[in-house]
C-alpha cells in the first residue's frame, strides 16, 4: 500500500458583509476579519468572546448532568470528615484531572486518596481492584475523573461494596449507562451546559466550581481560606490541550488564562517538567509536543501515579527526581514506539490490509504505545487504524480515525468480535480474544467499506483562502497570530 500523495484543499466559506461588520465594529484588520468570519464568528459579539475568551463568561457549571447530585454528595462527606477515593485515568487528561481534583478537595478540607490503574495490569477504565482497595481502606465515596461511563460491572461492584460512586467523564456513553449516585458528563441527552467538549479534566474543574459555590453558601470558608481555582487552570490546560478535544469556546477561554499560569510555573512539578522538556515559552504546541508526551510516558510504561506525584509535591528535589524518570520513561517510548512503527509499516507494504482501514496485531507490541503508532499510521496512510497488541490469548487495542468516520459508533457496528471498547469518534480502545483478530477485521473493513468512499480516503486541509503578499504585513501577521 502506499502513502497517500493527493489532498483535498478546502476553502472555507463566509459573508462578505459579516466581515466588513467585524472589522468596522472591532476595529480589526482585515485578514483577521476574514479569518474570523471563516470560522464562523458572524457577529461582532461572538467574535469578541472569541477574543477576550474571558473567565467570567464561563457557563454555570450546574447545566452539567447530575452535577446538583454529585455537589451534594461531596459537600456531605467534607462536613462529615469521610475519606474520599478519586479515580483517573493513565493518559494526561485523567493525570492532571485527578490531581485536580486531589488538590481542591484537600483545600476544602477533604481526606481524599487516589488511584490511577495499571495500562498493562488493570487495562482502560474504572477498576475493580481499586474499588476493593478503596473499600478496604474505608472510604465511603469515589470520585472518578476521565473515566466511568461504561463501567457496568465496576459500578455494580461499588455498590454492592456499600460505596457512593460519583462518576465524571467525556467519552461517549453506550446505550446502557452504569447504576451510580451521579454521572456528570456532558454527552449525555440531558444535558445543558453550552459546550460538550470539554476534556475530563474540564469536567472535573466544573465539578469543584460547583462544589466552591456550594461551600460558600454553608458558610465553610468563614473559617478556612477560600481556594483561588484560577491556580488550577495551568492542570486543565495541560490535560485539554493533550486530550486533543477542540480548542474553541469554553476550551478556549480555560485553556488561555492556563497557558499563562503554565508559562510562569509557579507549579514546581511544571517547572522541573519544564526543564528536563528544555521548554522556555510555554505554548500549546510545547504542551502537546514537549510536556505532555512526558507525563503521558510514565503511564504507557511505567506507572502513571508519578505523574500525579510531579504535579502534587511541594519539594524541589522530589520533583527534579520525578522530572529526571518522566524523561526517562519518555526517551523508551521514543524508541518502542520506533520500532512498533517500523514493524507496522512493513506489514502494511506486504499486503493483507483492507482497502478502507487497517488492523494489525502483534505478539511483540508494548500496549503503551500502539496508539500513537496508530496515529502514525493514519498520517501516513489516511485509513481508520486499529493497532493490537496481543498477549496471553488477548489483545488490547487502540485505535485512530480520519475526518468524518466517527470510530465509536463504526466499533460499536463491528463489536460481534469484541470483548468491550469505548472512546470518542476520533479515537477507541478495544478488547477481544487473540483468535478474533482475523473476524473483526473483516467486520471492521466491511463498517468502513459502507461508510467512506474514495475521496474521504485521501486528507482534506481546510484553508482561509488566497492572499496577497502585499496583504501579509508585519502587523497583519501579529494580529492574526
Amino acid at each position: 500500500m502506499m502513502t497517500y500523495l493527493s489532498k483535498r484543499w478546502i476553502e472555507r466559506t463566509h459573508d462578505n458583509a459579516a466581515v466588513g461588520i467585524l472589522e468596522t465594529t472591532l476595529g480589526i484588520m482585515p485578514l483577521t476579519s476574514r479569518a474570523l468570519a471563516n470560522r464562523g464568528f458572524s457577529s461582532a459579539e461572538a467574535a469578541d468572546d472569541f477574543l477576550r475568551s474571558k473567565l467570567g463568561a464561563l457557563p454555570d457549571p450546574d447545566l452539567l448532568p447530575a452535577m446538583a447530585i454529585a455537589v451534594d454528595r461531596l459537600s456531605e462527606a467534607l462536613s462529615r470528615g469521610e475519606k474520599i477515593a478519586v479515580h483517573g485515568d493513565y493518559d494526561v487528561d485523567g493525570i492532571t484531572g485527578t490531581s485536580l481534583l486531589v488538590e481542591s478537595l484537600r483545600a476544602f478540607g477533604g481526606q481524599v486518596e487516589f488511584y490511577i490503574p495499571s495500562r498493562l495490569k488493570d487495562g482502560y477504565g474504572l477498576s475493580a481492584e481499586a474499588i476493593r482497595k478503596t473499600a478496604k481502606a474505608r472510604c465511603t465515596l469515589i470520585v472518578t475523573v476521565d473515566c466511568g461511563v461504561s463501567a457496568l460491572a465496576e459500578a455494580d461492584l461499588a455498590k454492592s461494596l456499600g460505596l457512593d460512586l460519583i462518576i465524571t467523564d467525556h467519552h461517549q456513553p453506550p446505550e446502557v449507562l452504569p447504576d451510580c449516585l451521579a454521572l456528570v458528563n456532558p454527552h449525555l441527552p440531558q444535558n445543558r451546559f453550552p459546550w460538550p467538549d470539554l476534556a475530563g479534566v474540564g469536567v472535573a474543574f466544573f465539578l469543584m466550581l460547583s462544589l466552591r459555590r456550594r461551600l460558600r453558601e454553608q458558610g465553610l470558608f468563614s473559617n478556612l481560606p477560600e481556594p483561588d481555582l484560577k491556580e488550577v487552570l495551568d492542570l486543565v490546560a495541560l490535560g485539554t490541550i493533550a486530550d486533543m478535544v477542540p480548542l474553541g469556546g469554553v476550551n478556549r477561554m480555560l485553556v488561555r488564562s492556563g497557558l499563562q499560569r503554565l508559562d510562569q510555573a509557579s507549579r514546581p512539578g511544571i517547572f522541573a517538567l519544564k526543564q528536563v522538556a528544555d521548554v522556555k515559552k510555554v505554548s500549546c504546541g510545547s504542551v502537546g509536543f514537549r510536556l505532555a508526551p512526558r507525563l503521558n510516558a510514565a503511564g504507557r510504561l511505567k506507572d502513571a501515579t508519578l505523574g500525579v506525584q510531579l504535579l502534587l509535591s511541594e519539594g524541589a528535589r522530589s520533583v527534579e527526581e520525578l522530572a529526571r524518570e518522566l524523561d526517562r520513561c519518555n526517551r523508551e517510548r521514543q524508541q518502542l514506539e520506533e520500532q512498533t512503527l517500523n514493524e507496522a509499516v512493513a506489514m502494511v507494504e506486504a499486503g493483507g490490509c483492507g482497502e478502507h482501514c487497517l488492523v494489525l496485531a502483534s505478539e511483540g507490541w508494548h500496549a503503551g504505545v500502539i496508539g500513537i503508532v496508530a496515529s502514525r499510521l493514519v498520517e501516513r496512510y489516511y485509513r481508520p487504524t486499529v493497532m493490537i497488541a496481543l498477549a496471553d490469548g488477548l489483545g488490547k487495542g487502540s485505535a485512530r480515525s480520519v475526518f468524518g468516520f466517527n470510530l465509536f459508533s463504526a466499533l460499536g457496528r463491528a463489536s460481534g468480535s469484541l470483548k468491550s471498547h469505548g472512546g470518542h469518534a476520533a479515537a477507541a480502545g478495544l478488547s477481544l480474544s487473540a483468535d478474533l483478530v482475523d473476524a473483526f477485521r473483516q467486520d471492521f473493513e466491511q463498517v468502513a467499506a459502507a461508510e467512506l468512499t474514495a475521496a474521504d480516503l485521501v486528507p482534506r486541509f481546510e484553508h482561509d483562502g488566497k492572499v496577497l503578499l502585499a496583504e501579509l504585513t508585519m502587523p497583519a501577521v501579529h494580529q492574526l497570530s
